[in-house]
């Protein structure tokens, strides 16, 4: 048998991020995932549960009994409200115009669903016109959107009309929130969506590990009165229900430390005011949109459905995007990501979000995009850029 491994202590670089998640996480997180564990079924576990609910329930703007942090990342969430939401035999209508409504058929697919699809080209919002005609001609029985895309930076607009389409017509209306809870503009309950979920790491400024899921009386009493049970043991919210529900009975080891985590990021979310918070999402991230147009550089989206929390930015013409990419984080220590899918080596992905969403990581992140770019011969202005980004902040 050989020796024991010799592994050093765990010495992580400390980066800046700025890309599409995770993001920055704020110090009182950290803390709070560096006090002591107790017990998943301990009475002052307990109580904690019932406090991140709440707080939950004040980001996602509704009222909803159920609603917790699903054990994992984002894409649990996601597999939890898909797969117990869309029954085998059920049609699922999602979109086309990201990389995440094809996320969502794979998970509709393996639920048992049947997949159809409303097109709108990559970089583009779903039309309200195109949603109602493939409702009336499909007729779905859940209708799934992302109203954060991002693969695209783009956010989707009319997401009341959106419902009010397929409620008229009897679907459940699941929404991805991901990039967009704590962040940008989201009520689930005044804009009538049934499933919502999220990542933690975006916008709440949280590592991965627990995630935000939400639904209302209409979508649990489909989920409680299925024939058949979820394909997922682990993410089954009949059985969830016992643990998250009054009964508090075991089902699982909850991730403890992340609950703390999420309870802490959700604490500053109340503290700062949700609605203050979407306007400070807006004012940075329009700082950085207003920096990158004046160096020279082109958004992805237009500003009718610009999303604040993930800015896509066009890649220009003659410049490598990995090698950006590459150069910020060898030079700087900052994270940027590049364009997934159809838009994969157009554009680079630069994210905006909770603790990263502030003046001075706008103005670093400027000052070495300008330079990463000035390396490769493009043709930008730094000082423009910064000037730019001075004048929307005051």
């Amino acid at each position: 048998m050989s020796d024991a491994p010799a592994v050093g202590e765990l010495t992580p670089p400390d980066r800046t991020l700025m890309g599409p998640g995770p993001s920055d996480v704020h110090p009182r997180v950290l803390r709070a995932m560096s006090t002591p564990l107790v017990g998943h079924l301990d009475p002052s576990f307990i109580e904690i549960m019932n406090e991140v609910q709440e707080l939950l329930r004040y980001t996602f703007r509704t009222d909803n009994q159920w609603t917790i942090p699903v054990s994992g990342t984002g894409s649990a969430a996601m597999e939890a409200a898909i797969g117990n939401v869309v029954e085998p035999g059920d049609t699922m209508l999602v979109p086309t115009n990201g990389y995440f409504g094809g996320r969502m058929a794979s998970m509709a697919e393996r639920a048992g669903g049947e997949v159809v699809k409303v097109d709108a080209p990559w970089g583009e919002p779903l039309a309200v016109d195109d949603v109602e005609a493939a409702v009336r001609e499909h007729e779905p029985d859940v209708f799934g959107f992302v109203h954060a895309e991002t693969s695209t930076g783009v956010r989707q607009p009319d997401v009341p009309e959106l419902t009010e389409v397929a409620h008229e017509h009897g679907a459940y209306v699941i929404a991805d929130c991901v990039t967009s809870l704590g962040g940008v503009e989201l009520r689930v309950d005044e804009w009538d969506i049934d499933v919502a979920y999220a990542g933690p790491q975006k916008c709440l400024s949280c590592p991965p590990g627990a995630s935000p899921l939400t639904l209302n009386d209409r979508a649990m009493e489909k989920v409680l009165s299925r024939e058949e049970e979820a394909r997922s043991w682990y993410l089954d919210i009949s059985l969830l229900e016992g643990y998250w529900g009054e009964e508090r009975a075991y089902h699982h080891t909850a991730p403890i430390t992340n609950v703390y985590a999420m309870r802490e990021a959700l604490r500053l979310v109340a503290e700062e005011g949700i609605e203050a918070r979407w306007q400070r999402h807006r004012d940075v991230a329009g700082a950085l949109k207003a920096g990158v147009e004046a160096m020279g550089l082109e958004m992805n989206a237009p500003d009718e459905y610009w999303l604040p929390s993930l800015n896509a930015v066009r890649v220009p013409d003659g410049v490598e995007d990995e090698a950006v990419i590459s150069y910020l984080l060898e030079q700087y220590d900052l994270e940027i990501a590049g364009g997934l899918g159809a838009l994969s080596g157009d554009i680079w992905r630069i994210g905006c979000m909770g603790y990263s969403a502030r003046p001075k990581n706008v103005s670093y992140l400027l000052a070495a995009l300008g330079d990463a770019l000035d390396s490769q011969g493009a043709d930008v202005d730094v000082d423009a850029g910064l000037a730019a980004m001075s004048g929307a902040l005051r």
